[in-house]
């Protein structure tokens, strides 16, 4: 991640970063987007003119002015994405959590899709050379080791990003141009008339921008790693990009020109522009690059879910960090869901013309999320109404058009990115919604009216003392309030005696990286509660982070955590530390609205299989106690029974 001081500054390591992280994606795409448009067509000029016309104005209007060039001015102190976007509004409008969902899910399902029809479209160059050698076992292969290396981090896989990138780019752009030079009418596909007249003239001309929409895979990687690179170096860096895009489009455009009257018949455009001495380095290069693509993807995933968690949208999962470097993460339950998926795409299309029905449409379902909450964060920012209506117009119009297209694809295996996204939509949801039933249902004390009872509590020699320092964790945002479960647990469940209470709340910031805290003494010596305020991409280590602000505190003269028994307070051995967490359980005793009750139990399934509070949130475990109580506080007003008499007449005894 850049420093935010270095945000807007371009830098040539920085550009060469850009390159190995952001558009590995997206540059990858002129393997397959031209053989997907024309298909088993016969080759035309108007389709060729057309469909490279078409290309040419969506790179343009989609990815260089909607995200480059607005879009990345939404950012969140330094950081993007649609989660980071998601922080930015979601205090000013609550429906907002919907297209945040949405947009999250279909992200996350791209991450299936992409690494399996990158890897295979570049292996398929193979076939070109030999058609005996096993594409879909190379395939797996690659996919298998490519995920098997995460859990052991980046870093030395990540340095050569940015130099395989620039080769990439630098091999498209000159393949590209030589091919130009056999036929330069194609250059007169830059005009919109072409792209018109396929879209309303040629027979499905329209269902074809299901295809051309694949040009533009992999836009919403230049927003989510924005914090990587920073702004001005995507921005630089794009322009170059375009241009090598562009050359290779063109390219192969006129190539195609030149083979009028004749259909693909299972040739690559982009393999067949290489000259037969360079096509096996050319295919080794293209695998290497689509690697590099899909580990982007891969990366962006974990730190998508990391996010999710920190906002409530996800169960708290195992993350870990296998590098020091800052932000590279490793969800090894999202990294073998990816797996699986990518292998069961895989082996179920078994050729990247397949999988093409099935790439765009969570792509497009992401960027019409993204475009729904960035036209809120315009609107707040008080851009100009005419502008913003503009931009409504425009680009609503234009996803839709692509949305309409690419649905055309449903029903010839579109439907699979749908419904993984729409299993993971379920999953935030359902743990989104949870979180707002339980927060109905659970009651506030005022901590006030208790504190007396914890001072004495806290010096009762005839109460055997628990420990030395009491530890809660409470969602109670009002310094002067306190779940009813918390002082429970205190006075009734088993009276704990301690010397301090402690009571620590965390807020989740709107800002990525904010870690402040605030210390308020409750009662002298007796009660402090903690508050922190952590950005929406900090991991909550309560444990490390609880340790120094005592460690502060301490040093300040503030707090004394030596022992209080005389013995050990002599020596000035540091009293036991014991944290308490609350796990809630709903009881038969309470009944709820069907909804709220198929919710609530969907989400204790979830919980069931996810990370526990006490690890979630980097306790120690060998000082945690964990206690059961009702989810549900508020019991059945009455029970009514009706006492009969016993056979002899007289009441039974007890």
């Amino acid at each position: 991640m850049i420093k935010e001081e270095s945000f807007n500054k371009v830098t040539t390591g920085g550009l060469l970063v850009t390159l190995g992280i952001i558009f590995g994606d997206i540059g990858t795409s002129p393997l397959y987007v031209l053989r997907a448009i024309v298909g088993s067509s016969i080759i035309t000029e108007e389709l060729i003119y057309g469909g490279i016309s078409c290309i040419f104005w969506t790179l343009t209007l989609l990815t260089t002015v909607k995200y480059v060039l607005i879009t990345l001015r939404a950012d969140n102190h330094g950081e993007g994405g649609i989660f980071a976007l998601y922080a930015l509004v979601r205090r000013r409008a609550k429906w907002l959590v919907f297209p945040a969902i949405i947009g999250g899910s279909t992200v996350l399902a791209d991450s299936i899709i992409t690494p399996s029809i990158s890897v295979t479209s570049a292996v398929e160059g193979f076939a070109s050379i030999s058609t005996d050698i096993p594409i879909i076992p190379i395939v797996i292969v690659i996919l298998v080791f490519l995920f098997f290396l995460q859990q052991f981090g980046t870093n030395i896989l990540g340095k050569t990003f940015g130099p395989v990138m620039f080769v990439w780019f630098t091999m498209i752009a000159l393949v590209g141009l030589y091919s130009i030079t056999t036929n330069w009418e194609i250059l007169k596909a830059i005009n919109p008339y072409y792209a018109a007249r396929l879209l309303y003239h040629y027979p499905g001309g329209f269902l074809l921008l299901g295809s051309v929409f694949l040009c533009t895979a992999g836009v919403e990687a230049l927003y989510s790693d924005l914090g990587h690179c920073g702004r001005k170096n995507i921005q630089t860096a794009w322009f170059a990009v375009k241009i090598a895009l562009l050359l290779n489009y063109f390219g192969q455009g006129a190539w195609l020109l030149n083979h009028t009257g004749e259909t693909l018949d299972g040739r690559i455009p982009f393999f067949v522009l290489m000259p037969h001495w360079f096509l096996l380095f050319g295919v080794i290069i293209s695998t290497f690059a689509t690697i590099v693509a899909s580990q982007a993807l891969i990366s962006g995933s974990f730190t998508l879910i990391n996010e999710a968690i920190r906002l409530n949208l996800w169960p708290k999962v195992k993350i870990n960090y296998p590098t020091i470097l800052r932000g590279q993460l490793y969800v090894p339950s999202m990294n073998w869901f990816l797996l699986a998926g990518c292998i069961f795409i895989v082996l179920y299309f078994q050729h990247s013309s397949q999988m093409e029905a099935a790439y765009g449409l969570s792509i497009v379902v992401t960027m019409l999320m993204t475009s729904i909450l960035l036209c809120y964060y315009l609107y707040i920012a008080r851009t100009h109404k005419l502008l913003l209506l503009s931009f409504i117009l425009v680009y609503f119009s234009l996803e839709i058009a692509f949305l309409v297209a690419l649905s055309d694809k449903f029903f010839h295996g579109g439907w699979i990115t749908p419904l993984i996204a729409s299993g993971l939509i379920a999953i935030m949801w359902i743990w989104f919604s949870a979180r707002k039933i339980r927060n109905k249902y659970v009651e506030f004390v005022k901590l006030d009216g208790y504190l007396d009872l914890l001072r004495e509590l806290s010096h009762d020699p005839l109460v055997s003392k628990f420990s030395t320092h009491l530890v809660y964790l409470t969602t109670a945002n009002r310094l002067n309030e306190i779940e009813a479960k918390v002082i429970y647990s205190i006075f009734q469940k088993q009276p704990k005696r301690a010397d301090i209470y402690w009571f620590i709340h965390v807020n989740v910031e709107d800002k990525p990286y904010t870690m402040e805290y605030k210390v308020t003494e409750l009662i002298k010596g007796v009660a402090i509660r903690i508050d922190f305020n952590l950005g929406f991409r900090i991991e909550p280590r309560i444990n490390l982070m609880f340790r120094a602000v005592v460690e502060d505190m301490v040093a300040n003269k503030e707090v004394d955590i030596t022992s209080r028994y005389e013995s050990l307070n002599r020596k000035k051995i540091i009293g036991d530390f014991k944290f308490v967490v609350i796990e809630k359980y709903l009881s038969y005793d309470h009944e709820l609205p069907f909804y709220e009750k198929l919710v609530i139990n969907a989400y204790l399934m979830l919980k069931d299989i996810s990370l526990s509070e006490e690890k979630a949130f980097g306790l120690d475990l060998s000082s945690v106690l964990v206690e059961k109580v009702p989810l549900i506080i508020q019991p059945q007003s009455s029970v009514k029974l009706r006492r009969i008499k016993s056979n002899n007449g007289s009441r039974s005894r007890h």
